[in-house]
């Protein structure tokens, strides 16, 4: 009896002293293929600093379809994996919802907030319902709120694709907010202005998007004729300049503080129109307007950095729409109709900026060619296979969008129209008569980068009643596009590229069951999870039955 007992008893207090050990000892092992679980450096170093309880609200419960549900599986892991490092990290998932006789009412309160509820269709058994889910979290420290969206809409994705796309972000999403509450220092970002740059109703949406990150001044180059020195000197506190859309020529005195800011080690994003035409030119009686080259007298300025912007239309097949009036008075009729002159590029996940972001709009776009030298060009955004360039001069009339395309002409596609410089670069004055005089001036710059985008518009946001829409959003089509997502990218990723940007490019994989298959084998699989156990239980029971009247005769 005591050899029976004494490895019982053995058992029994490694078993204790194993989970004692365990109460000290904490340990995450992510044993899954794409270590979707296992944090990356940049994500941990944005939760170290909370030394106070970080509240993280997900509204994300209740009767859930089956793709949230997933979501909220992921979201849940991934806030765990955040809470192992940071025990100051709380988390709780809540049903916003849960309140029937309330639930016009937060509703309402909660897309005052801006949090925007997804709709979903489901279909079970042949019947369809729509369902409301709110896929966002309240990340709540020190006072201070942010909204995380879980939800990543992407153009033409079925629903698990759309969660797959999602559950890709949430660790970037996470350390981006957590980011967002831990910062005291912020960097500074100039809008460049003097040389006709988009009113800043039309960049509000984005200005204010970046705020949360970025402290913003405006850099006039007006004051470059009166005082070149001065404007340098304030331009270069500026860890970065946008030149959102000029329509004047830059004198080359102006090009030459920017190239000193640039040579200097200043970040840049340059967003170029060099064709003059714009969709409202086009809302006259003709409806005809006369597409003219830009000269902005950058042409020499980027070709030593290695790049050349051409006065061309890019006229592509994967268009986005417009909507035009038909009618009069109260007859009037609003249809779509497509623009073969506003591209819908498509990221193809080649880089942390454009990886898993919404399809990009851009308008009346240039094509980008990339001139050999020593700096590193990343072509970010193209036009699709089933595009063509049209040179300027060129006549533009509105009846193109009742002339179907003719498709055998379409052969010139893939053409650049976003380009990332890297490397050491070489001033644009170097060799050359310099325009003016300047303290410190100099011809061989340290390692920097700039990025370049043929389209001007991509960062303008739409107006409504005098107030700004929100960058990316088409109101006559209520569409939806990257453009925010893709600039936001590019800004955090010129100014931090080795932190939260890169997360971006982490990619993960969900399994979800064929629906299809799932409906022609349901009868199959039932019998298999339900009747084949009974079987078995009812045939080992028989044979035990069997067995005992023949040893035992009973």
């Amino acid at each position: 009896m005591k050899k029976r007992v004494v490895p019982i008893i053995i058992g029994f207090v490694l078993l204790i002293l194993v989970n004692v050990f365990a109460s000290f000892v904490y340990t995450r092992i992510d044993l899954t293929e794409d270590q979707r679980y296992s944090l990356s450096e940049s994500a941990v170093s944005t939760i170290k600093h909370f030394e106070k309880p970080v509240i993280v609200d997900v509204l994300l419960d209740g009767n859930l379809p089956p793709e949230f549900l997933k979501l909220q599986i992921e979201t849940r892991q991934i806030l765990e994996e955040f809470a192992s490092k940071n025990n100051n990290i709380k988390f709780s998932f809540v049903n916003p919802l849960e309140e029937v006789a309330q639930i016009e009412g937060t509703l309402t309160d909660l897309q005052a907030m801006g949090l925007t509820p997804a709709q979903i269709t489901v279909e079970d058994n042949g019947k369809v319902s729509q369902e409301i889910v709110f896929p966002w979290a309240m990340v709540n420290y020190d006072n201070k709120t942010v909204k995380v969206p879980l939800l990543k809409n992407k153009l033409g994705v079925t629903s698990e694709e759309r969660v797959n796309n999602s559950v890709q972000q949430l660790e970037y999403v996470f350390a981006d907010a957590f980011s967002k509450l831990g910062i005291k220092e912020k960097k500074q970002v100039a809008i460049i202005k003097g040389n006709g740059e988009l009113d800043d109703l039309f960049l509000a949406d984005f200005l204010t998007s970046i705020r949360e990150y970025y402290n913003i001044g405006a850099i006039t180059l007006d004051s470059v004729a009166s005082n070149a020195q001065k404007t340098l000197d304030q331009l270069t506190n500026y860890d970065l300049a946008i030149i959102a859309k000029p329509t004047e020529a830059f004198t080359d005195a102006e090009k030459y503080i920017l190239d000193q800011y640039i040579v200097n080690g200043g970040k840049s994003i340059w967003l170029l129109d060099m064709v003059d035409i714009e969709l409202d030119s086009l809302l006259n009686e003709e409806g005809t307007a006369l597409a003219l080259p830009r000269d902005l007298n950058l042409t020499d300025f980027f070709f030593r950095y290695g790049v050349r912007i051409n006065p061309n239309l890019v006229n592509d097949l994967y268009f986005t729409q417009i909507v035009l009036a038909t009618g009069e008075g109260n007859q009037s009729q609003y249809n779509p109709v497509p623009w073969y002159y506003n591209p819908m590029v498509f990221s193809k996940n080649e880089h942390p900026i454009t990886n898993n972001i919404e399809a990009v709009r851009l308008q009346f776009a240039n094509t980008i060619d990339t001139l050999p030298n020593d700096n590193k060009k990343t072509i970010l955004l193209r036009s699709s296979p089933l595009s063509r360039v049209e040179g300027t001069p060129k006549q533009i009339n509105l009846d193109i969008v009742n002339t179907p395309p003719n498709k055998e002409k379409y052969t010139n596609g893939d053409q650049p129209m976003a380009v990332l410089i890297s490397g050491t670069f070489v001033s644009a004055f170097a060799n050359r008569i310099k325009p003016l005089q300047l303290k410190g001036a100099k011809d061989l710059g340290e390692a920097n980068q700039m990025l370049i985008v043929a389209d001007g518009d991509i960062i303008a946001n739409q107006v409504r009643n005098g107030r700004p829409l929100e960058l990316g959003y088409d109101k006559w089509t209520n569409n939806y596009y990257g453009n925010k997502e893709f600039l936001m990218n590019s800004l955090n990723f010129l100014l931090d590229d080795s932190g939260l940007i890169n997360i971006r490019s982490k990619r993960v994989s969900i399994p979800f069951l064929d629906a299809t298959k799932v409906a022609e084998q349901r009868t199959k699989w039932q019998l298999m999870n339900i009747g084949l156990p009974l079987l078995l239980t009812l045939i080992f029971g028989l044979l035990l039955q069997h067995f005992r009247k023949r040893r035992y005769g009973i």
